[in-house]
């Protein structure tokens, strides 16, 4: 079962928020779809403070505006909704290099 328009469209909605986005290869043509999944801490997000030290975020408008993921639970990657091959990575691996990776598997399109 193919993923239907309507679950792509639930899917792009609100992505400040929830941090979903697809990759779609130019070399495959292949979709990734992509839900950063939330740790047991939310993200802190901004810019080191050269005036702050090493250790200080110098926060920008804007700042905790939006979390960019969502709690596992709230996951439409499913196989319900017609996923396969889903994988979870590791924390801190790149979801470009796995995508990187599996695309290189794959022949070109035609």
């Amino acid at each position: 079962m193919p993923v239907s328009p309507n679950l792509t469209k639930r899917f792009l909605t609100d992505t400040d928020e929830t941090g979903r986005h697809i990759v779609v290869s130019r070399r495959t043509g292949r979709k990734y779809y992509v839900e950063p999944i939330l740790g047991e801490r939310p993200p802190s997000w901004g810019s080191a403070s050269p005036t702050a030290g090493d250790k200080e975020f110098a926060h920008k408008k804007g700042d905790g505006k939006y979390t960019g993921a969502i709690k596992e639970n709230e996951s439409l990657i499913t196989e319900e909704n017609g996923f396969v091959n889903i994988k979870m990575l590791e924390k801190g691996m790149s979801p470009m290099a796995y995508i990187d990776h599996i695309d290189a598997t794959y022949p070109d399109k035609v």
